[in-house]
């Protein structure tokens, strides 16, 4: 499944550590330094300072938090405050998307069918793509085991607490478990610590192992024009 689009789209992904942007034209990103108090104003000045003359005229950006029609739902925990109803628009001058980094990773992983997501990172992102359509979801905090929850296990908390070769068991077990509840073709495993179950030399058939870049593919994705009707943002 390809990503065509129209637009000069701007692909912003947005985290504690690094802001990644992907230009226009361009093949890979660009990284700037971020920090734990950075605010939206703050991201967006760094971003215009690293990109100069680029010419675009769409804004795609990957927010890690909880999105609910097309707004931050509350600030990011490894973040600055002020994104609750920033104006991304204003700023930037042309139209925006601003979705949940994980689901736009999401978007950027699927091929076909019906695939659940499952991002590795400090905390646990979800979401579900069936035919093209997008829907983001929050399965990190549902109870898991003895009091604590999927994202206790999953998230790098899980990781530190008990050892890469136990948390792989409990990333192998959940994936199966979500993949059977929700009824999921396959599991694409992403996030910045799906790279530690890459040099496995047996994965489940039905259990794929993603690229954090392919949410610059997503972010291209959100303005498809073929796909039109079919995400769901």
């Amino acid at each position: 499944m390809k990503s065509q689009s129209s637009h000069a789209v701007l692909v912003i992904d947005v985290g504690g550590t690094h802001i990644k942007v992907l230009m226009p034209g361009y093949s890979a990103p660009i990284k700037i330094a971020s920090s734990p108090t950075l605010t939206p104003k703050q991201m967006i000045n760094k971003v215009k300072d690293a990109i100069q003359d680029c010419k675009f005229d769409r804004v795609s950006i990957g927010y890690p938090g909880v999105v609910m029609g097309g707004c931050p739902v509350h600030d990011p925990f490894n973040l600055g405050p002020g994104w609750i109803g920033f104006d991304f628009r204003k700023s930037f001058g042309c139209p925006i998307k601003l979705i949940n980094d994980a689901a736009m990773q999401a978007l950027g992983s699927y091929s076909q069918g019906r695939m659940l997501f499952l991002g590795l990172g400090t905390g646990l992102g979800s979401a579900l793509v069936v035919d093209g359509m997008l829907e983001p979801m929050e399965l990190a905090h549902l109870p898991y085991k003895h009091g604590k929850t999927y994202e206790d296990y999953l998230g790098r908390r899980g990781l530190e607490k008990r050892g890469k070769k136990k948390w792989r068991r409990h990333v192998f077990k959940v994936a199966g478990k979500l993949k059977s509840a929700l009824e999921a073709d396959y599991v694409v495993l992403g996030g910045g610590n799906a790279k530690k179950l890459r040099k496995l030399k047996k994965l489940p058939s039905d259990l794929h192992i993603g690229d954090n870049d392919n949410a610059f593919i997503g972010g291209l994705r959100l303005w498809d024009t073929s796909m039109r009707g079919k995400i769901d943002t």
